[in-house]
Parts: C-alpha cells; structure tokens; sequence
C-alpha cells in the first residue's frame, strides 16, 4: 500500500534532514542528488523546512561556474535543544547539544551510595536544570537517557532490578514532572552503544552485529537487519543473567548474580587478578581497567 501524501511528505523531510545532520550545508541541487527525488519534490520540502524555521540559506555555492549561485541550505541549529544524559550506580552526567550535535554545556555529578533516594533524585534533576541554563536552552525538546539495566518494550520504562538504586527509576519519572514539555526517552546503554556504533564508528557498514559491553556489569546489543532488536521483554542482549557452571547460585529475572555476570563483572576479573597475585591498586577495586 502506498504512503500517503502527508506521510510521503514527512517521510522526505526527515530524510533531508538527517542528509543535512551528517553531511552539513547542501544545495537544493545536493540534496535532489543524495535523496534521489525529483527536483519538484526537493523545491516543496526545502521550502516546508524553511516555513517551519528547521532550515535557512547559510550561504551561496557555484562561484567558480556559469550562472546564478546556488543557495546554500543548513539545519537552524538553535530551533531546540536536547540533553542526554549517562546514569550510572555511582553518579550523573549530562550534555546538552543544538539540532547539529553541538555540545553547548555538560556537568556531571557523583552520587553516594549512602545517599537517601530524595536526595539523589532532586541532585540529578537539579543538574539537568543547571547545564539546560548554561546551554542558553529556555527549554529541551527531547532528553535521551542511557541507563543500565532492563527496559520495558512497552511501557518505556526502567524495570525493577536488584542491582540498580531506587533513584534511577524516581529520577525518570520526576525528571518528566519537572520538564512536561520535554520528551523524556529512555534505553539501555549498551543498546545506545551500538546505535552509535551504526551510526558514526565501527558499524557504519555493518547491517548486522552484535555489540558486548564489558565493564561493572556485562552486557551485549542485537542489531539485525539495520534494526536493533530488543526482544519481547526487552531482554536480548542480557548476557549477564545467563545461567553457566562454575558460580554458586542461579540467576533470577532481577537479580543477576550467579549468572555469566559473576564471572565476567569487573569485580569478577578483580577478584581473578587478586588470586593470581595481581592485587588492584586502592581506588581500582571496583574496575577491571587496571587488571586486564
């Protein structure tokens, strides 16, 4: 069945934007070239993104041909801004960036394990407020959060986990209260690092590959196809729960341990380089960084 026009349409605006993210400034000329449209269909999308304040003329092309130059389209990188946001056990960081990628201010902040969950929410959320402010952002349109643990397919949610603080799954939703107007998304830092990696590293021509995280805790990310697969219960790439000889317990659907997770953990490999007469230095007991 054909796309409608609207979505024909919509579908076409966000292909020449996404051109204009990775490629930067182009002519009408480029951008017909690199979408394979028709020059119709690139004059009407040029000027919808143009009326929508998304792109502007940023200058002239053709000097050295025949002719009239050729106006230059860019993305208006200040129309919004957007935040992302690396939460770990141990603490917050934030970066907010214009519609070009553009790092406009970050900040992170340690949070203590002995601190209450109150606390720990309103010290996260109140950096997010801050570094918004330092970017010159009067508001953020989307906020991306990378966050270990499982996400719930459906709902989007953080799922419950024995390994993870309270303040994780508190912080999404209070964050939300505290930006209504934000889009507020949340996805697995592994499966963020294979986006990534598809995207602008090692994966680019890669339609299909698996990524594995390696660190406090284990992890992988399914890309097949060009698509991510997350699995029903967004479970794909947990490795670190599954059931392998050679622990003393058995994984549960929250809690990890006894799993692959023991073994392979940072604290795992520590714990290995400690029996095999390499000691971590004080401050490193907790990364395997030093060891390895």
């Amino acid at each position: 069945m054909p796309a409608s026009p609207s979505t024909a349409r919509a579908i076409n605006d966000r292909l020449a934007l996404r051109l204009l993210q990775q490629e930067g400034p182009l002519t009408a000329g480029q951008l017909k070239q690199l979408t394979g449209l028709s020059r119709p269909t690139v004059a009407d999308l040029v000027e919808r993104l143009t009326a929508a304040g998304l792109i502007a003329v940023v200058g002239e092309a053709g000097e050295q041909r025949r002719g009239p130059n050729a106006k230059v389209y860019g993305i208006v990188a200040d129309r919004a801004h957007l935040a992302a946001l690396d939460i770990r056990t141990e603490g917050v960081a934030v970066a907010v960036a214009d519609l070009v990628g553009r790092v406009l201010a970050e900040a992170s902040v340690p949070i203590g394990g002995d601190m209450g969950t109150g606390p720990a929410v309103e010290q996260a959320v109140t950096l997010v407020e801050r570094v918004a402010k330092e970017a010159g952002a009067d508001r953020l349109h989307t906020v991306g959060i990378g966050v270990p643990g499982l996400i719930d397919p459906s709902s989007g949610e953080l799922r419950d986990s024995t390994g993870l603080p309270e303040w994780h799954r508190r912080f999404v939703a209070t964050l939300q209260e505290r930006l209504p107007e934000a889009r507020v998304r949340v996805e697995n830092e592994t499966n963020l690092a294979a986006l990534a990696e598809q995207r602008d590293g090692v994966a680019r021509d890669r339609d299909t590959f698996v990524l594995l995280w390696l660190g406090h805790g284990t992890g992988a990310a399914v890309v097949l196809d060009g698509a991510l697969r997350r699995g029903a219960s967004g479970g794909t790439g947990e490795i670190g729960f599954l059931p392998v000889p050679g622990t003393a317990a058995l994984p549960t659907s929250t809690d990890c341990e006894g799993g692959f997770h023991s073994l392979a953990s940072s604290a795992a490999v520590v714990d290995l380089a400690a029996e095999c007469g390499m000691p971590a230095t004080p401050g490193e007991r907790t990364s395997a960084v030093g060891v390895v």
